[in-house]
């Protein structure tokens, strides 16, 4: 493919971009003339057979495909309303997959979309290391402070480790520290946290907080009253975040919008 004619799409399909609450998207009358169809009847149909792609890949195809309504002008200087599709990234890309391959736009756009789905997932990614390994490093800071507090209550090394055992044995099921590093494959002298998701490590943080304040508070002395106090935060904590997953769950997904707010 010529060079001028890769810029130029390039710049075209940029272009053609929307952005709304952070949600980049395009409009499916406005691709279907970036990929060269003349007619919607057969550009609906492409469509039509990416949103089976979406579905067999385990997608919902609502969360990528968005009916929706906009006005366009007539010669008359009159306006009709007609149907158009809000669209994800990733639709744009099953939906090149689909188009005809003798087409160059439609070659153009089958590299551009998997490469701009591409970045988002290694962005993605990025920021759910970041969120890890920033929720690990808060989880050390607090575990310090705790452990320098019960030090000074009369309860040694060995007896924090049993202390912070008996929190993992409340908040996986039962599963002491021990028993959940062979479930999970890891080495015996590398700390749980190092492999657990953000989520656990702090949910982790938030009962180890805890312990601290009522350590503190009700002036707890060894390691009966502090192990008892650690295991009951760790078991309320996860059980409240277990409740705002079931919560959210039942939420849903929001629907991205109207069409047409802002282009990128």
């Amino acid at each position: 493919m010529d060079k001028k004619l890769i810029t130029k799409l390039h710049k075209t399909f940029e272009e053609a971009a929307y952005q709304e609450k952070n949600v980049e998207y395009w409009l499916a009358r406005d691709l279907q003339v970036l990929l060269d169809y003349t007619e919607w009847r057969n550009f609906a149909q492409v469509i039509e057979k990416a949103k089976i792609a979406c579905q067999k890949s385990g997608q919902n195809v609502s969360d990528h495909f968005v009916d929706v309504n906009k006005m366009v002008k007539l010669g008359s200087d009159s306006e009709r309303e007609i149907d158009d599709i809000m669209l994800t990234r990733y639709a744009c890309y099953l939906i090149a997959q689909n188009g005809d391959p003798r087409k160059e736009q439609i070659a153009f756009a089958q590299s551009y979309f998997a490469i701009q789905t591409r970045k988002q997932e290694i962005l993605e990614e990025r920021i759910r290391l970041t969120e890890r390994l920033q929720a690990r490093q808060k989880l050390i800071a607090t575990e310090t402070e705790l452990s320098g507090i019960v030090y000074e209550r009369g309860v040694d090394g060995q007896g924090f480790g049993r202390i912070r055992s008996k929190g993992d044995q409340a908040l996986f099921g039962g599963y002491t520290t021990l028993q959940m590093k062979k479930k999970l494959g890891i080495p015996e002298n590398r700390p749980l946290a190092d492999f657990l998701p953000a989520i656990t490590i702090k949910a982790k943080d938030l009962a180890a907080e805890i312990t601290n304040f009522n350590v503190r508070k009700n002036n707890f002395r060894g390691e009966p009253p502090m192990t008892q106090k650690q295991s009951r935060c760790e078991e309320l904590t996860w059980e409240k975040r277990d409740q705002a997953g079931k919560f959210a769950s039942r939420r849903g997904h929001q629907k991205i919008g109207t069409a047409g707010e802002g282009r990128r």
